[in-house]
């Protein structure tokens, strides 16, 4: 049976393996940028039909838009000199047929593996802060930090050595 949550799955399903396609296949930085927006706000659109609202509006906010615009931002400050003799890797190969045995390992993992069905129901967000300003408040430190420090590095590497800064 046909229902409008199962249409709607398969509807971010597809603009999510959309845009990770759209990553891996493009030759354009830019574009492979915009193709992973598209494929994490599919990403939200799946924690939604969880019942996920708070994990689907941090999907936007920080990697829809947070991690996104840090990705472009490195694009802009990077010397395009550097990149003009890249070629093709030559272990390509090996790594198709490393990806090639995942997919397989994944799609046995889905048709053996029996689906249970509950009714949904989604945590309140007192509840959720609780936990986030207790439990998890150091890692996410943690984290903001990690992301300040790629920062820092991407502009420090891009930095002229001579000449006025």
């Amino acid at each position: 049976m046909v229902t409008p949550s199962l249409v709607l799955f398969y509807v971010v399903g597809a603009l999510t393996l959309g845009g990770a396609l759209g990553v891996v296949m493009t030759r354009n930085i830019v574009y492979a940028a915009f193709a992973l927006l598209a494929s994490l706000i599919g990403v939200a659109g799946i924690f939604l039909l969880a019942f996920a609202e708070f994990l689907a509006l941090v999907q936007v906010l920080i990697y829809g838009g947070a991690i996104v615009i840090v990705i472009l931002f490195a694009l802009m400050l990077t010397r395009i000199e550097d990149f003009e003799h890249l070629t093709d890797h030559r272990q390509w190969p090996i790594a198709a047929i490393v990806a090639i045995a995942v997919f397989g390992i994944f799609a046995a993992t889905i048709v053996t593996t029996t689906v249970r069905t509950t009714e949904r129901e989604g945590i309140s967000f007192e509840a959720l802060g609780d936990s986030l300003f207790t439990q998890w408040a150091v890692p996410f430190e943690v984290a903001s930090l990690v992301l300040l420090v790629a920062l820092i590095g991407s502009v420090v590497l891009v930095r002229s050595t001579g000449g006025r800064d």
